[in-house]
């Protein structure tokens, strides 16, 4: 048995050493040295013949280290056990040599645990549910959307305009020295939308296919990508040709095009209000999920393990990581510090824990049902929905996301009840963008 004290370091830190007795230990190496020594294989010794005393000096040491690495293991587990300690994260474990430990292996191992996690008095809370009608005025801005989505350009003889899509050539400079040239070789610009300073598109109109324009932008400081920010640069553009935008009709072609079958307009807008009735639900839903969420945060004061923290902070910059190798940005051409990503992981590691105390305390976990609700439910936007769920049930690990969104809810339905909830009627335009 061995012999355990505890040190608390500080609230969440921890000091346990451990002194664990060699003589059991003895047996075991023995044990599998002779288990070696039946196919070990040695110059001039039959298989299984070879003498202990050879079999030791090959096999010994690392036999031993690996019979003391499980015992510091094995001990380490049922020592936090005993103690009734929740480790977070992996501890720190320090100890002389192996083959320097006499009567006992002793080593010292620091560690942080899970905070007692509380939840504050979620009656006092206020979160405001986002109420919302769809309106035919909203059906018709859909409608135009879709109509631009399906635009098409033809070329004209006149100057550029807003909206027209242009291509051109251009050279950039700054301070005399080229920093950015497209060759010969032309690109396709739509005047006006958005992701570019408003001035270099602003400066682009008025150009005819075969002339040329040159101007200068100074970027702000504050602008992405740095390289520019703060710099003036001189554009030296070549107009190759001018197309103007073409939208199609919203007739019976049009809506046979969105899936209507028969043509029919009023059937169109029927759809696309039901659709777009859909989506403001699941936005509500989630823009709810989000008030709870930042509820539970804001009423749990508790103080949380540096290993957590810096487990998620890393999660963090490798999907950022990921998203800029997606977008075809090498993210070693980005500095990212991981304290830009602390303060969200930081919450994120907060929201997990008092979620799963939530979870676990009020039984919140989803049942059979609930998860098969959630399974149809992203089944719904596929054109053969059966086929969707079976691909979830055929394999158990699958459904941990589907489960895992149902617990979501059944958490929100929990503090709802709990909460003072009032309806706050929010614009179509806000909730569709996000704001």
């Amino acid at each position: 048995m061995a012999a355990v004290s505890v040190e608390t370091v500080s609230n969440l830190e921890r000091r346990m050493t451990i002194k664990v007795p060699l003589a059991p230990l003895e047996g075991q190496i023995r044990q599998r040295l002779q288990q070696i020594s039946r196919t070990a294989k040695f110059s001039g010794f039959r298989p299984g013949k070879a003498p202990v005393g050879l079999v030791n000096q090959h096999y010994g040491n690392q036999v031993r280290d690996e019979i003391y690495s499980k015992a510091v293991e094995t001990s380490f587990g049922d020592a936090v056990e005993q103690n009734k300690l929740r480790v977070a994260g992996f501890p720190n474990i320090e100890h002389l040599p192996f083959k320097e430990a006499a009567q006992e292996l002793e080593y010292v191992a620091t560690f942080e645990i899970f905070p007692e996690v509380a939840i504050g008095d979620l009656s006092k809370v206020k979160i405001e549910r986002p109420a919302l009608e769809v309106t035919d005025a909203d059906v018709e801005k859909t409608l135009d959307v879709l109509v631009k989505q399906r635009v098409s350009y033809e070329p004209v003889k006149r100057a550029s305009k807003k909206a027209d899509r242009i291509n051109i050539t251009l050279t950039a400079s700054i301070d005399g020295q080229q920093v950015e040239s497209t060759g010969d070789r032309g690109i396709d610009l739509v005047i006006g939308e958005p992701g570019r300073v408003a001035e270099f598109d602003d400066a682009l109109i008025g150009g005819k296919a075969g002339t040329e324009k040159s101007f200068d932008i100074t970027y702000p400081a504050d602008h992405n990508p740095a390289q520019l920010a703060g710099k003036t640069v001189t554009y030296a553009v070549k107009f190759v040709s001018v197309s103007q935008p073409v939208y199609p009709a919203i007739d019976a072609e049009f809506a046979k095009n969105l899936g209507v079958e028969d043509g029919n307009l009023d059937t169109m807008k029927s759809e696309i209000k039901q659709s777009l009735e859909q989506e403001v639900a699941k936005r509500i839903t989630a823009r709810l999920k989000e008030g709870v969420f930042e509820a539970l945060v804001n009423e749990s004061n508790f103080e949380l393990p540096k290993a957590i923290v810096a487990a998620e902070t890393n999660r963090l910059m490798q999907t950022a990581a990921q998203n800029l190798r997606e977008r075809g940005v090498d993210p070693q051409t980005v500095p990212m510090e991981p304290s830009v990503f602390e303060a969200q992981a930081q919450r994120n590691a907060k929201l997990r824990l008092i979620l799963t105390e939530v979870v676990n305390a009020n039984n919140l976990q989803a049942n059979a049902d609930q998860v098969r609700a959630m399974v149809d439910t992203f089944a719904l936007s596929f054109e053969k929905p059966d086929e969707l769920v079976s691909w979830y049930y055929a394999d158990v690990k699958r459904l941990d996301e589907p489960a895992a969104l149902a617990t979501e809810e059944n958490v929100v339905a929990w503090v709802l009840e709990k909460a003072k909830v009032t309806n706050k009627k929010i614009k179509f335009d806000e909730l569709m963008m996000g704001a």
